[in-house]
């Protein structure tokens, strides 16, 4: 077995937990921070091209935005098709924005502090072969 994989998941598990202690103070988790960022990044999309996109299962997807559409930042409309379902940002969500992502911002940076320009350049090439 490859360390590298198990390491890999490590690394994850550890940025999404403090993650979620750094959106705590918004009342948010790094799963909603996901879709919220998603909507923000390409606009008004379907509930099946954000998970499609998150490659997350499409029934998570339903119940967090559901759960986002509750707490107020996002809005949702039917399609055409009655099973179709766009989501877009509430108006609430964009003035909200800014503050938020400074702190994902600082979050990054800390995260980051310890690789030069170069090293980050190299992780990504490496993480997009995989």
């Amino acid at each position: 077995m490859n360390p590298l994989i198990h390491e890999l998941f490590q690394r994850s598990r550890f940025l999404s937990k403090e993650l979620n202690l750094a959106l705590k103070q918004h009342g948010l988790f790094a799963a909603q921070w996901t879709v919220i960022y998603c909507v923000d990044q390409h606009g008004e999309m379907t509930l099946t091209q954000i998970w499609k996109y998150l490659n997350v299962e499409a029934p998570t997807i339903t119940r967090t935005v559901n759960r986002l559409e509750q707490m107020g930042w996002l809005m949702t409309r039917e399609g055409k098709d009655r099973r179709e379902k766009y989501v877009g940002l509430t108006e609430s969500a964009t003035v909200q924005l800014s503050d938020i992502k400074e702190t994902i911002i600082q979050f990054e940076n800390e995260s980051l502090q310890r690789l030069s320009e170069e090293e980050e350049k190299l992780l990504m090439e490496l993480l997009k072969k995989i």
